[in-house]
């Protein structure tokens, strides 16, 4: 008996170094013939095989949608760049348009140039009064022929009904009652092009005798 023991208490440091030592492996091995270990055998998988088949299937559309992402950016990357290409492509077509527009209404507008620098030439050299005028009636010509080529059109006046969209009283004169309201002179010609008014007519406008006024008082 051990002399360090004490009476009536047992010796548990041999259990206690036991329970504090005990390992359990839960590996298994193969021996071969000649007792050496051969190989490592992995515990058998305690999941279900329905939950394996589930998270197989999670994986497998977790690659889908990263594919159809993928793909969805590259189809929004290509489509971005195809709507700048034709954005591009439309407003160099209109800044096109616009130049040649431009170059169509200047080239009609040349011979006003012509005629007007006929005219000037004629008054110099001494000409008649009425060769001089009939120059500026050709310039005149010219011009209202270049308007129309650009689809600019007058707006009539004289003898219509007073159209205060299309014309602007200047002043009122008097006349008789069935030409009331009636557009009697015309100061300014106005012009449209289609249903767009470039400037109103500024005209004078008949008013009954009674009633015939300035149009500022």
């Amino acid at each position: 008996m051990d002399k360090d023991r004490k009476p009536g208490r047992p010796d548990r440091s041999g259990d206690e170094e036991a329970e504090r030592i005990r390992v359990t492996d839960r590996r298994r091995f193969h021996l071969d013939g000649n007792g050496k270990e051969a190989s490592q055998v992995t515990e058998p998988s305690l999941k279900p095989s329905y939950v394996e088949g589930l998270e197989a299937r999670a994986k497998a559309a977790e690659q889908k949608l990263f594919e159809v992402q993928t793909r969805f950016d590259q189809l929004r990357a290509q489509l971005q760049r195809e709507t700048d290409e034709t954005r591009q492509r439309l407003n160099r077509a209109a800044d096109e348009r616009t130049q040649r527009d431009r170059a169509v209404f200047i080239t009609a507008l040349l011979p006003v140039m012509d005629n007007l620098q006929r005219a000037i030439e004629a008054a110099e050299g001494g000409s008649s009064l009425e060769a001089i005028v009939d120059g500026v009636k050709g310039t005149a010509n010219s011009f209202e022929a270049a308007l129309t080529t650009a689809g600019v059109e007058p707006i009539a006046s004289v003898g219509e009904p007073f159209n205060p969209e299309m014309h602007e009283a200047v002043d009122t004169t008097a006349v008789e009652p069935e030409r009331e309201g009636q557009v009697t002179a015309e100061y300014a010609r106005g012009y449209r092009i289609g249903d767009r008014l470039l400037r109103p007519a500024r005209v004078q406008v008949g008013r009954a005798k009674a009633d015939a006024k300035g149009a500022t008082e």
